[in-house]
């Protein structure tokens, strides 16, 4: 299987400098990042001596041509970029390959790939004449992942991303809805009532009551009848 590159757009104009970068892709696809970031370098001095060509007398080191190179240029937001993204290649690819530890980070070696990719389109439109449609493109992560090129363009993966961003924010909001429908009301409070109603109260009597009632029936007849 053929895998895919980035660069794809220099294999016309510059067989070495396409091989010398999508070395670098290769490097990163292994996880060799400190590998990477140390070929990016020399892809960006590469890039700086073509460009110096007959211009370059004494300069020998990727400084000293930056250097010469940075005095030329007329100071067109161009030209500064393309001076920055050289700087930083060799900023970063000295660093990688003077350090004392083999280090991990993925994050600067994508950024050196990225840097190499403006660096490249630079390089090939504004000094090599090539197709101005170069501008257009854009670095493609999954394609350096993969090595196989993504059918859709980063723009329009943003807008899937932005979709279903939204679709999984307004899904939140519904199960949360629905939760805060589902509790159960408050009972409301039960209406207390003040108006007093008075109670007829039976008249029981007991039956000590009673007897001594008959008992004075009773000796009230024997009297009338001693009486008469």
């Amino acid at each position: 299987m053929i895998t895919q590159t980035n660069f794809e757009y220099l294999k016309a104009v510059d067989k070495n400098l396409y091989e010398i970068i999508t070395e670098a892709e290769k490097l990163y696809r292994d996880e060799y990042f400190e590998q990477c970031m140390t070929q990016t370098r020399r892809f960006g001095e590469h890039i700086c001596r073509n460009v110096l060509g007959k211009s370059r007398t004494t300069e020998i080191t990727f400084d000293e041509m930056l250097a010469t190179l940075k005095d030329k240029i007329n100071g067109s937001e161009q030209e500064k970029e393309f001076i920055d993204d050289l700087y930083f290649l060799k900023k970063q690819g000295n660093e990688s390959t003077h350090s004392a530890t083999v280090g991990k980070n993925s994050i600067k070696a994508f950024e050196c790939l990225k840097r190499a990719f403006e660096a490249g389109i630079n390089y090939a439109v504004y000094y090599k004449k090539s197709d101005s449609d170069f501008l257009k493109l854009e670095y493609d992560s999954e394609l350096l992942i993969t090595g196989k090129k993504s059918k859709e363009t980063l723009a329009k993966k943003y807008e899937k991303q932005k979709e279903k961003f939204a679709t999984v924010k307004k899904s939140k909001n519904d199960v949360k809805g629905k939760k805060q429908s589902k509790k159960t009301p408050a009972k409301p409070l039960k209406k207390q009532i003040y108006t007093m109603n008075s109670i007829s109260q039976k008249q029981n009597f007991s039956p000590f009551w009673i007897f001594l009632g008959i008992a004075f029936l009773i000796s009230f007849g024997l009297i009338i009848f001693l009486l008469i």
